[in-house]
């Protein structure tokens, strides 16, 4: 529907503000396609990634160190 005019428009720009339109047409994309996907999903990919901590401490003991380092 816009493409002509579009495509008209963006031979009309210098180099470097065809980049920035690239970009910002990436970004729109990007960010269709989140919304078109609906919510993500909590990722659970960081799942013990300290568990050499709880071998060390208790919750209670977290807790405390995390108050001494405030």
């Amino acid at each position: 529907m816009f493409e002509k005019e579009i495509k008209l428009k963006i031979k009309e720009l210098p180099e470097d503000l065809k980049r920035e339109v690239l970009d910002y047409i990436e970004f729109l994309l990007r960010k269709y396609k989140r919304v078109k996907i609906g919510a993500r999903k909590f990722k659970f990919d960081w799942e013990g990634g300290l568990s050499e901590i709880g071998k060390k401490f208790t919750s209670v003991g977290l807790q405390h160190k995390a108050l001494e380092w405030r």
